[in-house]
């Protein structure tokens, strides 16, 4: 175990408890003052419950050498102590992180069950298609000619929410249409468009399977959702 930085510095550097004045009156007093400074911030960082008034008294009658109270040669007690507590705190933190996880999968597995509820009633609404995968997908606006390819590269207008309505993207927000090749997005997304014709408005209700299941990319999309998305093809670029 590292030594606290505080036991490196109890063998030269301290100050008299018995001192009921505080005179400066050379450099040597100076630094002997900020010395005992030092000392005190790191017992604090190290040590905040120490008995101050036996902690002094120790300094003070090593630095005089005066018989010690106490012996412990091999800093065996001191140590012992530091360890049981460094112990004590990593089981504190693993029993933070322990439920923190608890609580995350809790929440997960509430999410996945709502998704999927949500999925079954959408399912038998009008105008919704199911496909074989489990994409939904309503025809906002119809469009024409050539439909794209898994290998195409498209551009779109599209916004994402989630079951519960909230907006996580939206190139339309932004007023910036995005083209990204069709096999590089999520499969609900790689499916859905190919279904579509330039100038197509498409609502695809993607099942967390078909999106990014539990490794969501970024908070506002929690694990396992399923994401809703209106899309409009706007061309095929290649």
């Amino acid at each position: 175990m590292k030594k606290p930085i505080l036991f490196l510095l109890f063998g030269s550097l301290t100050w008299s408890a018995q001192a009921q004045e505080t005179l400066i009156k050379s450099r040597i007093d100076s630094v002997s003052y900020l010395a005992g400074q030092n000392i005190a911030q790191s017992v604090l960082k190290d040590f905040p419950e120490a008995n101050v008034y036996l902690l002094v008294q120790g300094l003070s009658d090593a630095l005089l050498q005066k018989p010690s109270v106490l012996t412990d040669p091999d800093n065996k007690c001191v140590m012992t102590y530091f360890q049981e507590k460094m112990e004590a705190i990593q089981q504190a933190e693993q029993a933070v992180d322990q439920e923190a996880l608890a609580q995350e999968l809790e929440a997960a597995r509430v999410n996945r069950e709502k998704g999927e509820a949500f999925l079954a009633a959408n399912a038998k609404k009008e105008g919704v298609v199911v496909t074989a995968s489990g994409l939904q997908y309503e025809v906002l606006k119809k469009g024409r000619g050539a439909s794209p390819k898994a290998t195409s590269t498209v551009k779109v207008h599209y916004t994402g929410t989630t079951i519960n309505g909230e907006v996580f993207d939206s190139s339309v927000e932004r007023n910036e249409p995005i083209s990204f090749p069709l096999n590089a997005v999520i499969p609900g997304w790689t499916e859905g468009v190919q279904l579509m014709k330039v100038g197509a408005k498409y609502r695809f209700y993607i099942p967390q399977e078909l999106a990014y299941g539990q490794n969501s990319p970024t908070a506002l999309i929690p694990p396992y959702s399923v994401l809703i998305f209106e899309v409009q093809l706007l061309e095929i670029e290649k």
